[in-house]
């Protein structure tokens, strides 16, 4: 097995968090990049000296300076006798350093790009096999032992929480677009494609807005970047016709199945978009949408209370009375694994990545995260990578609704963008892929040529 392949499950089974151990946060995941991690560093002893890539470069400033944050939130948090729930801030405490070696070591190299270009493939395709079988287990053709699929009429497989279900196959789908586009013969391409059904499938199963709204967006921002490197081709350039062609080959078959419950519709409902794009029809929008304002302008006031150096790791809200008053009528509603208790102590999050960070490291923090994603989003589009700057707007989205910075699938897209292009290969602006990249130069210069 290749280290690739060995990275690429472990990403993949991050997120299988049914399978920790009860109260760590440690699963068959966390110990196969801790596998890769100690084999990279292995391989790196015993090589030559690795040159500071410009990727690593900003990997390991972020990663600097959010040390620098959550250190100084932890301070503030003694210095003001703040309450906070220990195992919860252990959790971050193991969490940070695991995700943050993994992110500078795979940027690590000249070889980055391509290596983590193959990780993405073996991601696409042990992911399909992960998840098939929790699909066939949700759609009751057999049953797998121990854990229940579903929870309620959401979709969490082998996940504790349908959102970071929802999370990995929105990176899967998303990452497929980039390698369809780089894919250099047809077949290959359309088993990219085919390797979209599975997470597609169970990503609109997990009933999450996030990962219906990510790839809308994410789908035209992928066709703006194509048509800009159509604009942009020298020489040889493909007909008008051929480059469309290429663009609906690549985002018809996700377009079409992200968006396949809308045409299960009557077009004479005049609801049916929102009732179709929203989980339970849209009925639950209002109240959800208070909840995540209530949260978000709490985690704004602990923050401002905080100095704006945060607090450390770790939740750091009060749960919401609204949610309290759920849980006393219904039972099973918000509890399990990884859903904190009601015991006094603030434990919940924002769900929103800068405001947690905020809450946590202050203004550091956001404005490190902000300046690495600006980075890797100007990279991508420098790299004429549209595939990936569609990945990147989709991690961004979900940023937007969950707290995200823990997760390795998301520092695996980061990565992947801050190395684009380094690898040498282009996408072609339609028709044939693969071959090396060449803009049209200024006037100036094709004279001078």
């Amino acid at each position: 097995m290749t280290r690739e392949t060995v990275l690429a499950l472990g990403l993949l089974l991050t997120t299988a968090t049914k399978f920790r151990a009860p109260g760590l946060p440690i699963g068959p995941g966390e110990l196969l990049l801790v596998v890769w991690i100690l084999g990279t560093l292995l391989q790196q002893r015993r090589g030559r000296a690795v040159p500071i890539t410009p990727g690593l470069r900003r990997m390991m400033i972020f990663w600097g300076w959010f040390t620098v944050a959550e250190s100084l939130g932890t301070l503030t948090a003694l210095v003001i006798h703040d309450r906070h729930d220990t195992g919860l801030f252990l959790h971050d405490v193991l969490a940070y350093p695991l995700v943050g070696t993994m992110a500078c070591l795979s940027v690590l190299g000249s070889d980055a790009e391509p290596r983590l270009r193959q990780v993405a493939r073996s991601m696409l395709l042990w992911g399909s096999v992960l998840l098939a079988p929790q699909l066939a287990a949700g759609l009751h053709l057999f049953a797998l032992p121990l854990f229940d699929p579903w929870f309620g009429d959401r979709f969490e497989g082998w996940s504790t929480n349908p959102n970071q279900l929802a999370f990995l196959c929105a990176v899967l789908v998303l990452c497929a677009l980039q390698l369809a586009d780089m894919a250099t013969r047809s077949r290959d391409r359309w088993a990219i494609i085919l390797g979209m059904i599975v997470p597609l499938w169970i990503g609109r199963l997990t009933k999450t807005d996030t990962f219906t709204f990510a790839l809308l967006a994410a789908i035209p921002v992928f066709m703006l970047g194509k048509v800009r490197l159509w604009l942009a081709w020298q020489g040889a350039r493909p007909s008008l016709r051929t480059a469309f062609a290429a663009i609906l080959v690549l985002t018809l078959p996700a377009a079409l199945l992200s968006a396949a419950p809308l045409v299960a519709r009557s077009a004479h409902d005049t609801g049916f978009l929102t009732k179709n794009l929203m989980k339970n029809g849209g009925k639950e929008a209002k109240e959800e949408a208070d909840l995540r304002l209530e949260l978000w302008r709490e985690a704004i006031d602990r923050g401002l209370s905080a100095g704006m150096l945060g607090l450390g790791p770790g939740p750091h809200l009060p749960i919401p009375p609204a949610l309290v008053a759920a849980r006393e009528t219904e039972p099973t509603l918000d509890k399990g694994a990884g859903h904190p208790p009601v015991n006094g102590t603030p434990d919940f999050e924002a769900h929103n990545t800068l405001l947690d960070l905020f809450t946590q490291g202050g203004v550091i923090a956001d404005v490190s995260l902000l300046w690495l994603t600006v980075r890797a989003l100007l990279r991508t589009w420098t790299a004429q990578m549209a595939g990936l700057t569609a990945l990147l707007v989709g991690l961004m989205l979900f940023a937007m609704t969950n707290l995200i910075v823990r997760e390795p699938i998301f520092w695996f897209g980061i990565a992947f963008c801050l190395v684009a292009g380094e690898g040498g290969q282009r996408p072609h602006a339609g028709g044939r892929l693969g071959q090396p990249y060449q803009p049209r130069r200024a006037g100036a210069e094709r004279c001078a040529g």
